[in-house]
């Protein structure tokens, strides 16, 4: 497997030894044994997470905001400089490709971030355009800087004025002599920036945030603290909670952006972009499944537990797999699979991200979740729940208006 730049300091912290593979590249689990720490550094003062195996595109020329709103779900052409925007693409029929995010650096730069490689899928879509596409994915790195005391480490290390830096806004800054792209985004739900750098300074770049960071209880995080950070966020993942539509050998494996609650993302009345015809068409007859949160009953958890003589047992870290969700008790009616869930240490429930049938949809909805104890499987009431369960101010806001 590949390593990041960030992978020398990474090694040297990572007492567990805890690797996974993301997209080719070693990334941490886990610096310690428990991911505990690591969790709460997100939720209650900084955590940072190296994001370099990310796919990473630039998109330049005359015609580069054109070609994006063809491609994109949104209109890019709306999107202003120093602009960020969270949005999908589809293929013609509507199903959702890969997710990820644009960011305007100019009037005719765009950075695009993706999850899955999508140069040749991008490349389709060139001609006519006054565009030059590169993927820089090999030559920038980035880390994940998020949690409540984020800015104020930030502050310490760089030039720009980050209590002004909008929710999903961006901006080029200096650190000691070498210069980065901030974005305020992140997947953890909660306040925090992502850093691009290229590769040459990246280790500088490490450095000088974990040093401005001693006072602020900032801590390097793994995948495990991050899992559960974007389940509570409601934030989906790829080939978790939906599939690239052209890797699937099914079409009951593709989704649409309405199926996945990403139809705010769908700009439906401009120019014609991929999946128009067929998004229009869906978003006026309504959409067969519906992505939702499940807040799972513990009364009830417990209950079945103690007719084992068994105290209740949650995953120590957030799972993935597919979990039948049933109309009622008597299973007779699948209505949706679970996909995604954890026990979330700062909202002490047991919840989980789901697809159900769009007549369960609504908040409120009482369904039943299945649970294997004891080698039987059983079901417990789950109600519906937004998908964000997880969604502080501090997010969104900026000092003096929290």
């Amino acid at each position: 497997m590949l390593k990041t730049p960030f992978f020398p300091r990474q090694l040297a912290l990572c007492e567990s030894m805890s690797w996974k593979e993301w997209s080719g590249y070693h990334a941490v689990s886990s610096y310690l044994v428990l991911h505990d720490a690591e969790y709460f550094a997100f939720r209650n003062a900084a955590g940072l997470l190296d994001v370099t195996p990310l796919f990473k595109y630039r998109v330049r020329g005359k015609d580069a905001a054109d070609y994006l709103a063809q491609i994109m779900v949104k209109d890019i052409t709306r999107l202003t400089v120093g602009r960020v925007t969270y949005l999908c693409w589809c293929n013609h029929e509507g199903k959702v490709v890969d997710d990820g995010t644009v960011m305007r650096r100019g009037e005719e730069d765009f950075f695009v971030t993706t999850a899955d490689p999508c140069f040749s899928w991008f490349s389709r879509f060139l001609r006519g355009y006054d565009v030059t596409l590169e993927d820089v994915s090999e030559q920038v790195a980035a880390v994940a800087l998020q949690g409540p005391t984020s800015r104020d480490v930030l502050k310490q290390v760089c030039d720009a004025d980050l209590d002004t830096l909008k929710f999903f806004r961006t901006t080029k800054a200096r650190l000691d002599d070498f210069a980065v792209w901030i974005s305020r985004t992140g997947y953890t739900g909660d306040l925090g920036y992502e850093i691009w750098v290229e590769n040459e300074h990246a280790l500088k770049l490490w450095d000088a945030l974990m040093a401005a960071g001693r006072n602020y209880a900032l801590r390097p995080a793994g995948l495990d603290a991050l899992d559960q950070c974007r389940v509570e966020a409601g934030l989906i993942l790829k080939n978790v909670d939906y599939y690239n539509a052209l890797h699937v050998l099914i079409e009951d494996r593709k989704s649409s952006p309405y199926e996945l609650s990403l139809g705010w993302t769908v700009q439906l009345d401009r120019a014609p972009f991929n999946g128009q015809k067929a998004l229009r068409h869906e978003k006026e007859n309504g959409s067969q499944w519906a992505f939702v949160g499940l807040d799972i009953d513990w009364p009830e958890t417990e209950a079945l537990y103690a007719r084992y003589g068994l105290p209740p047992e949650v995953p120590h870290t957030a799972w993935r797999l597919s979990i039948p969700v049933y109309s009622d008790a008597s299973r007779e009616k699948q209505i949706g699979y679970a996909t995604s869930g954890t026990w979330s240490p700062i909202l002490k429930k047991n919840i989980a991200l789901a697809t159900i049938r769009a007549d369960y949809q609504e908040i409120g909805t009482e369904v039943q979740f299945e649970m294997t104890v004891e080698h039987t499987r059983h079901t417990v009431m789950a109600t519906v729940h937004k998908p964000q369960f997880f969604n502080p101010k501090r997010k969104t806001s900026t000092p003096g208006s929290q």
